[in-house]
């Protein structure tokens, strides 16, 4: 039985955890085995992501403690894990939607990706936004596409005098 002492310490931390996260994804882990989290729990660290298994109240205490509304309570039944996400706030749905096609597990239950709610429902649409590499990868696409053209033209340009060049002097010299 865990202490009061012991809760308080477990909302302590899934607070810190709820105000660092950029995204933090609700799954329903019944029915998986023992298997089924352990292999869970390595692709989420690989990942770079936490998973943490709570209690829905101590859950729920640390979200009012970290002032969170996003997340609706009624969201908070049966059993819950919750996969932290620091840096990229998309990766985990696409993880997350990987193990659920090939096991059927975990359901996603809710998900609140910057401030913005999601239910278990849209995680296909989650999983099909892109992440922030290929966002970044786009922007520099775009940022490097007039460069390009123009160093391009330059090349062009100096490709076309030194041609001339020497033409010029290919007939100088008949």
């Amino acid at each position: 039985m865990i202490t009061r002492e012991q809760k308080k310490e477990i909302v302590a931390e899934l607070s810190e955890k709820f105000k660092k996260a950029s995204a933090y994804y609700l799954v329903n882990f019944n029915k998986m085995t023992v298997a089924d989290a352990i292999r869970l729990r390595r692709e989420l660290k690989k990942g770079g992501f936490e998973f943490k298994v709570a209690k829905n109240t101590l859950i729920k205490r640390a979200l009012d403690e970290a002032m969170l509304t996003a997340l609706p309570l009624d969201k908070l039944l049966g059993p819950s894990g919750i996969v932290f996400s620091y840096d990229d706030p998309v990766a985990p749905a696409k993880l997350i939607k990987e193990q659920f096609d090939k096991f059927e597990k975990p359901a996603l239950k809710a998900a609140v990706l910057e401030n913005t709610f999601y239910d278990g429902s849209e995680l296909k649409t989650l999983a099909s936004l892109l992440s922030k590499p290929e966002l970044i990868a786009g922007i520099m696409r775009c940022l490097n596409a007039p460069i390009s053209g123009i160093v391009g033209s330059i090349t062009a340009v100096m490709r076309d005098v030194a041609y001339l060049v020497e033409e010029v002097a290919n007939k100088k010299a008949s």
